[in-house]
């Protein structure tokens, strides 16, 4: 998954080669998902780099995702190479919250004071 321009500075300096070490080396290009990701999947997930996707059909395109949703843990074990589908599942309810504020950001006027988004 491409970084946003505004997250770069949380990642690392090697970040490229972490994370090409991740899905190439440690993972051989296959995904790592074991299901984590709440996608109905048994064992590990079969999507291979490059190749179609076994469920979508869409090529795979192997991603590196932080389990803790922190850019700037980059130790192995908090790392998985994740396909497209099972990185974006894992990440659902992250990705929900941040569009949740980023709505609410939009609603409020200048000059305004935000209000506090209760946990999800």
């Amino acid at each position: 998954m491409p970084i946003r321009p505004e997250m770069r500075s949380r990642y690392p300096r090697d970040w490229p080669q972490i994370s090409r070490r991740i899905r190439f080396e440690r993972a051989d290009s296959r995904c790592e998902c074991d299901g984590r990701c709440g996608r109905r999947h048994r064992g590990r997930c079969t999507a291979v780099h490059g190749e179609p996707h076994p469920t979508t059909g869409s090529l795979v395109v192997l991603t590196v995702a932080h389990l803790d949703d922190i850019p700037e843990h980059c130790d192995d074990d908090n790392l998985a190479a994740m396909c497209q589908a099972c990185h974006l599942a894992y990440d659902a309810d992250l990705h929900a919250t941040t569009a949740a504020r980023t709505r609410a950001a939009r609603l409020v006027a200048p000059g305004q004071t935000e209000l506090p988004l209760s946990e999800v």
